[in-house]
């Protein structure tokens, strides 16, 4: 396994394994004994960074979710798991009743439902210290400055250790890090965004987002990323719900000329080198000049060792050169 470090604080950062195992699904459609076998089989390989949220997976059951979260929860019990895997969550998404969506009955961002939602995934959690926590979506009905010192009272209180920030504008986190910083609180320095090597278009609705840009990493958020080293990207969807495995779910948002010229690389790229074509699209983020962490959820032993293999492989600089700069 191989490792970043997130944070700059030195007192506050954490090292976690390069790749992070996505837990949306766990508790819900995959069941407790697959979940489990999962987690184990990661944390074997050296892997210490879980991903999930206090709203997952309301769609599957109608429900306000949390499902991801309880299971994790009795996970790390059976387990005697602690401090030394670091388990992100998010906020800000939850439906506020059963059977309601966060598109239109979300919880928001505003200090209360901050401290009141952290607590709850801290019991679900069953931990003292929530090790990274997102703004999962945008609340603009909330005053920015409140948002962010609802997010500061947690950390100064020794109750969440990173801050991070999840479908936002880039010139929103940018106008929230920087109330952040003139107040001297800390503010978001992980940014979790859907990144891929296939591009989706930006002027279209995507399958979460009305205006089609919210949810990805386009030009304006690398570019901030580029000029912030203190950021880092975990990139979700890496590997699109299987659509470089399964043409036929690529999403919408995907479709068009610019498409295929990457596809046909990535599996030139594969057959060089002798990889799948979803090790090499890992391993594309993961040995890039930006710091980039990808997130994949997985629901089988065998999806999991095949993205693991993803950190082992080694790309020359002429397929990168390849990889990069197909349009």
């Amino acid at each position: 396994m191989k490792y970043r470090t997130i944070g700059t604080d030195p007192n506050n950062r954490r090292e976690v394994s390069a790749l992070a195992l996505g837990a949306m699904l766990m508790g819900s459609r995959t069941d407790e004994e697959t979940s489990f076998a999962l987690l184990d089989r990661y944390v074997e390989a050296g892997g210490n960074f879980i991903d999930t949220s206090d709203n997952y997976a309301f769609w599957e059951d109608g429900s306000q979710g949390g499902q991801s979260e309880e299971l994790l929860g009795r996970w790390r019990r059976s387990r005697g798991i602690g401090d030394e895997i670091v388990i992100a969550t998010k906020l800000g998404a939850r439906p506020l009743a059963p059977g309601t969506s966060y598109t239109d009955n979300p919880e928001g961002l505003s200090a209360k439902v901050i401290r009141e939602s952290a607590e709850r995934s801290r019991e679900r959690l069953g931990v003292e210290k929530l090790d990274l926590l997102y703004a999962h979506i945008d609340d603009p009905t909330v005053p920015q400055r409140e948002t962010v010192e609802g997010f500061a009272e947690l950390v100064a209180e020794g109750t969440v250790g990173l801050l991070g920030v999840s479908n936002q504008a880039a010139w929103r986190v940018e106008r929230a890090r920087a109330i952040a910083a003139a107040a001297g609180l800390p503010g978001y320095e992980v940014l979790q965004y859907s990144h891929s090597h296939l591009r989706p278009r930006t002027d279209v609705p995507s399958d979460l987002f009305p205006d089609g840009s919210l949810g990805h990493a386009g030009p304006d958020l690398l570019s901030y990323l580029r000029s912030e080293p203190g950021l880092t990207l975990v990139a979700y969807s890496p590997l699109l719900k299987g659509a470089y495995v399964h043409e036929d779910r690529l999403p919408s948002d995907y479709d068009h000329p610019g498409t295929q010229a990457r596809r046909t690389v990535l599996h030139e790229v594969a057959r060089e080198t002798g990889a799948t074509v979803n090790q090499v699209v890992l391993s594309w983020q993961l040995t890039g000049d930006l710091p980039i962490i990808p997130l994949a959820g997985v629901s089988s032993l065998s999806q999991l060792d095949e993205n693991l293999s993803a950190i082992d492989l080694e790309l020359t600089p002429e397929q990168r050169e390849r990889l990069d700069v197909a349009h």
